[in-house]
């Protein structure tokens, strides 16, 4: 309860803050535009003294009004509307002066007033007073700065992490390398009486949506300590040092809680190489140098565990990464299908899914998704589900949340042309076909020309198979049944349109790899041209960039030129898909190989 009232409090605080910082400005922007505006009026009705005293001796002033110590007086002209203001050097003269006129006959009206609290404070005050307001503004936004201080603590019974190992599936080795982890923070002395030093630092690297954060938060419900959440975005600012100040204070707080873990997701927002740049590049630095003085400051005895997660391991700087600091680097791989399967039954509990929906069909159709990927999928099937007014959870609607997922929205309301339809039919029919016919391919699974998402059509694919490594053939028959859609638009409507831009991108980027990645190029040999500057590249050789272009090119073509030869060989098949996808717009598995 007390930590609920104080995050009220800094809540509070936070907002009061805020609205002090618009008042105050919005009352700088008040003050400078009166001031400017009266400074103008005040240029505008100045009357000179020289001009006073003249106007005074002619006898054209009808009225003189002046506050008691004041050197500024209001003056009006017998032929002037408005009245102007003039600053006598000595007043007690002046009005010596103004008596004499009087005397003389002269009608001016002097009117004396007492001074009131304002003229009595100096003019300096006043002229500084937007000055003032801009300090006032700094401090409360520093104060704002210290109020934010981020880093969420789970260390009471209501706020502790209750996520254990039992909850995180599909990483089985990775958690028998952390239970060390947790030994450690339960019984530490067991490890130093051996001499063994608890590791400072461990860092989780892996695809967004693998549970990197979800994995740390299993380790501090299964040692039962506090965990410090926090994202390396919340300690960069504007203002420089702020971010080392966030970084200190962190660590200050962890020595008070210890033992316990910090996690910091996003590292790389903090972690990244140091440069030499100023501006940002030095407030990074900054952070970071702070960062990897406290990781070396704090002493086995302890027992501060620091995890940090990142999807981007080749940014960091090298001096997180040696002994002492980041000591274990773990990855995070995407889950295989037993982890799959483990992942899709944790998601399943808690919602109502049928009895005769099969997980281990959906683990094998979604090789390749992350946990966070397979937990969406669940989610959007239940809503599908809901909308569909289904008791429980059905199998069309798992096959209709990966298509919306992995696809997009079905748009079964857009309206285009019999040419258009036409052509997305033999488009989708030409992928079909020229995969069914390459071995490495995976079998087809579903064909339609119905819209989704930005794409008119889809050929889906059975993705039953965890692969770790992919052969060069294999990589050539995908450029191959990727271009089989514009190559059966030329061969058929001896045409070709922009509907395969997707296609020709994906099959670029694979022929790219394949000679400047994966030295997959029998002319230019295993080597690695990936990321090289264009003089390190020149090393190889007089216009190497002109003959990597060249093998690119040449993937490409011969996998256009292989997809419209298998495409001539099988055209009755090709025609035969594209009619009946034209006639029920949408082919399944089971009627797809009915063709063959």
């Amino acid at each position: 309860m007390n930590k609920k009232k104080d995050n009220k409090s800094k809540d509070k605080k936070i907002w009061i803050s805020l609205i002090s910082l618009i008042v105050l400005l919005a009352v700088l922007i008040g003050v400078t535009v009166f001031l400017m505006n009266d400074k103008e009026k005040k240029d505008e009705n100045t009357l000179a003294y020289t001009d006073l005293i003249k106007e005074l001796s002619y006898g054209n002033i009808e009225k003189v009004e002046m506050t008691v110590g004041s050197t500024t007086i209001k003056v009006k002209q017998k032929n002037g509307e408005e009245e102007k203001t003039a600053i006598v050097p000595n007043t007690e003269s002046f009005i010596g002066l103004v008596q004499e006129k009087v005397a003389e006959g002269n009608q001016i009206e002097l009117i004396q007033k007492p001074r009131s609290v304002f003229a009595q404070i100096p003019a300096f005050i006043i002229s500084f007073l937007p000055t003032l307001i801009m300090l006032a503004l700094f401090v409360m936004i520093f104060k704002m700065q210290g109020l934010g201080e981020k880093g969420k603590v789970y260390d009471d019974t209501e706020r502790k992490t209750k996520i254990k190992f039992d909850d995180v599936a599909g990483l089985d080795e990775e958690k028998e390398e952390l239970v060390e982890i947790v030994e450690f923070l339960k019984k530490p002395e067991k490890f130093t009486k051996m001499g063994a030093k608890i590791p400072k630092g461990v860092l989780l690297y892996g695809k967004p949506g693998t549970g990197k954060t979800l994995i740390a938060k299993a380790i501090a419900g299964e040692a039962d300590v506090p965990f410090i959440s926090m994202s390396g975005s919340e300690f960069i600012e504007m203002f420089a040092g702020l971010g080392a100040s966030r970084v200190r204070k962190l660590f200050e707080k962890a020595r008070k809680l210890a033992p316990c873990i910090v996690f910091i997701d996003e590292i790389d927002a903090i972690g990244s190489r140091r440069s030499s740049n100023s501006g940002a590049e030095t407030e990074n630095n900054q952070t970071l140098n702070q960062l990897l003085v406290e990781m070396d400051g704090f002493s086995s005895e302890e027992t501060i565990i620091v995890l940090a997660a990142t999807n981007r391991p080749e940014m960091l700087d090298k001096a997180l990464l040696r002994p002492g600091r980041f000591d274990r680097q773990i990855t995070i791989p995407t889950p295989d299908l037993k982890g799959r399967l483990e992942i899709l039954k944790i998601h399943a509990k808690d919602k109502r899914v049928a009895d005769d929906v099969n997980l281990e069909s959906i683990a094998e159709d979604t090789a390749g998704f992350t946990g966070a990927e397979l937990a969406n999928i669940l989610n959007e099937a239940a809503i599908i589900a809901t909308k569909n007014k289904h008791e429980d959870i059905e199998n069309s609607d798992i096959e209709e949340a990966v298509k919306k997922v992995t696809v997009g929205i079905e748009k079964r309301t857009r309206v285009y042309s019999e040419k258009d339809k036409k052509l997305t039919a033999y488009h989708e029919a030409g992928h079909a076909v020229v995969s069914r016919y390459l071995p490495t391919q995976t079998n087809v699974k579903e064909v339609s020309i119905i819209p989704r998402g930005v794409t008119g059509g889809y050929t889906m694919y059975k993705s039953d198979e965890d692969k770790y490594y992919i052969s060069k053939t294999e990589m050539q028959e995908k450029l191959i049944a990727l271009l089989g859609g514009r190559a059966a638009e030329k061969l058929v409507l001896d045409d070709i349109s922009t509907g395969a831009s997707n296609d020709i991108e994906v099959a670029t980027k694979i022929a790219r790899d394949m000679v400047t990645k994966y030295g997959m190029s029998e002319n230019l040999g295993p080597i690695d041209f990936q990321g090289k500057e264009p003089y390190e590249i020149q090393m190889f050789g007089e216009n190497i960039g002109d003959k990597i272009g060249q093998e690119v090119k040449t993937l490409i073509d011969t996998a256009y030129h292989d997809a419209q030869t298998l495409l001539k060989e099988h055209r009755d098949k090709l025609d035969s898909i594209a009619e009946t996808l034209l006639q029920k717009e949408k082919i399944n598995e089971e009627d797809f190989k009915k063709f063959f």
